[in-house]
């Protein structure tokens, strides 16, 4: 009998631990031997209520923050082995980022935040506003290229930060709450984006404190008190 095959590792941790402030009074153990394997195209749910951890060990797999114990695979690559420098080159082609604020810069356009990235990536301009204007596509925002975020709608803008999380197609798509500041009904039209982005095979993990947003990934984990536990996948 042929077994099914496991799609690549994209996230591989192995008893990652986090302390604040260690052998101090104010020590904080803020994340427990986390094991945890994302094959590449899976949209996966971490949830849990704030002082979880969940927020830490986001910052531990965008490479934000640097862990205090274990191990962490990066699309194969061991971030323990990686300088500042090394770190953030790899934060940028590797992994893209969207937040519940959506992080827009005001004065700028559409067109200008999507291909912002790149710019530190010194790709040059005429190429950076053409992958800008294919990444807006992508989201169904090519009409809305030169809009600032005052023009748009909180659903068009989080589709903007979505799209320049794009920009540098990377292999991790961290999204922290992306739903949060949005109604229910937009909500599931960004939800529904996140589908189709982990059928065109971007790993996709979901930061979230809503059970009923969780249940739209493929896979459940919990964090309670710094330690992550899976649930049952979903249907």
């Amino acid at each position: 009998m042929i077994g099914t095959e496991q799609p690549a590792a994209v996230i591989e941790t192995s008893q990652l631990g986090k302390v604040y402030s260690p052998g101090s009074a104010a020590e904080v153990v803020a994340l427990r031997d986390v094991d945890l394997r994302v094959g590449r195209g899976e949209f996966v749910a971490i949830m849990g209520p704030s002082g979880s951890g969940k927020s830490t060990l986001m910052n531990l797999i965008g490479c934000l923050d640097t862990p205090s114990s274990g191990r962490y695979l990066c699309d194969g690559v061991d971030v323990a082995t990686l300088d500042a420098e090394q770190r953030a080159d790899l934060r940028l082609r590797k992994i893209g980022f969207v937040f519940q604020g959506f992080n827009l810069l005001p004065r700028m356009s559409a067109l200008e935040n999507v291909a912002m990235p790149l710019g530190y990536a010194n790709t040059p301009r005429l190429e950076r506003l053409q992958r800008a204007r294919d990444a807006l596509e992508s989201v169904n925002l090519g009409e809305r290229a030169n809009h600032r975020p005052s023009e748009l709608s909180g659903g068009q803008q989080q589709r903007v930060a979505i799209a320049r999380a794009l920009i540098n197609h990377p292999a991790i798509l961290l999204a922290d709450e992306p739903t949060g500041a949005l109604d229910s009904k937009t909500g599931m039209e960004i939800l529904a984006l996140f589908d189709r982005l982990r059928d065109a095979g971007l790993t996709v993990v979901l930061i979230t404190h809503a059970a009923d947003v969780a249940t739209h990934a493929d896979r459940t984990f919990e964090m309670r008190d710094g330690e992550l536990h899976p649930q049952a996948a979903h249907a």
